[in-house]
């Protein structure tokens, strides 16, 4: 009977969740940094950092997802 392994680093969940994490942080660094000026363009909201928070959120959860439901690979031997 063939093993089943993981997938691990090459579920795609975990390449999006590092792609969009990536952005996420860059956002919110961006937020952080950001000048009133910009705050006051987007209506008094500090969108890069909502959405920077959001993104890494997004991550979160889909680093969780892949591991709480890891996709099984056959060993063909």
């Amino acid at each position: 009977m063939a093993e089943k392994k993981k997938a691990g680093a090459f579920d795609i969940r975990v390449v999006i969740a590092l792609l969009v994490g990536i952005y996420g942080v860059v956002l919110t660094i961006l937020g952080l940094t950001g000048s009133q000026a910009e705050t006051d363009k987007a209506a008094g909201i500090n969108i890069n950092l909502w959405g920077g928070v959001g993104m890494l959120v997004f991550a979160a959860l889909f680093v969780l997802w892949a591991r709480l439901r890891p996709i099984a690979v056959q060993d063909d031997e």
